[in-house]
């Protein structure tokens, strides 16, 4: 939101990505396509953590006792599936590391508060398979996520995608339509908000070509939890929107990868 002495911002143009970047179904078909390549090359476990149609998540596994990545996918809680994401699975499991990708339920379906609670026993299902804590990372609602899960300590860490963590911009926008935040669940659903563990570890990274206030969320979130006592990174990758920010987290060898490489083992 704006800030005092600051020019009113456009909230709608700001959280508006798909209009910010028109060629977003394109790069959304090539998610499509490299999950449904993934799916035939490492055919996942399917797992259930809870008794909804949604409240299923895939696992690859890069086999035993190895650590496993958990990817929280976006779509701003109302939209997209752990199906589109597959396509992930690849690149980490070339350095020995597994996915997890939960789906959940969306809104207006559920409530936000709802969603949380899903991602919390999703984890709490996969570290009772594996026996640690995962590393988290999310893409926009899935940062959010991410970084209400570290926050709760269900995490080892997080790397957080053009996140979300101040949920308040939202409320006069026409994403409020489905979410239907007033003030007061928003403050309480806001990580940036929440207690930095300290010394956890938060990765918040936002494309060099997303809005202002995308990178604004951020930097605010990696200084914010920076100053109680995290370990945060924040990280703008020129060149890349809302939409190819993923793009890294297709290659093995990219950047990205190896950093959630690293915090995995």
């Amino acid at each position: 939101m704006a800030r005092k002495g600051e020019a009113a911002l456009d909230l709608e143009a700001e959280y508006n990505n798909r209009a910010l970047c028109p060629d977003h179904p394109a790069v959304m078909a090539r998610w499509k396509a490299s999950a449904e390549a993934a799916r035939a090359a490492h055919p996942p476990v399917e797992i259930a953590y809870g008794a909804g149609e949604r409240e299923r998540m895939d696992l690859f596994t890069a086999g035993p006792d190895r650590p496993v990545a958990v990817f929280l996918h976006g779509g701003y809680w109302q939209a997209l599936d752990k199906s589109w994401f597959s396509g992930i699975a690849p690149a980490l499991l070339a350095h020995g590391v597994g996915l997890a990708v939960p789906s959940y339920d969306l809104v207006p379906q559920v409530k936000l508060g709802v969603i949380l609670g899903q991602i919390r026993a999703a984890l709490a299902r996969l570290e009772l398979a594996t026996g640690a804590r995962p590393v988290v990372f999310g893409h926009s609602a899935g940062g959010h996520m991410a970084a209400a899960m570290l926050s709760e300590g269900r995490a080892s860490a997080a790397v957080a995608i053009s996140g979300v963590f101040e949920l308040a911009p939202l409320i006069p926008t026409s994403l409020n339509r489905a979410l239907g935040l007033d003030e007061l669940e928003a403050e309480a659903l806001s990580p940036s908000l929440w207690p930095a563990p300290e010394g956890a570890v938060l990765d918040c990274i936002v494309g060099g070509l997303e809005s202002s206030e995308f990178i604004r969320q951020s930097r605010d979130m990696a200084e914010t939890w920076g100053q109680q006592g995290a370990e945060t990174r924040f990280e703008v990758p020129a060149g890349l929107d809302h939409f190819t920010v993923l793009d890294p987290l297709f290659a093995a060898d990219s950047v990205l990868i190896r950093r959630i490489v690293e915090l995995a083992c």
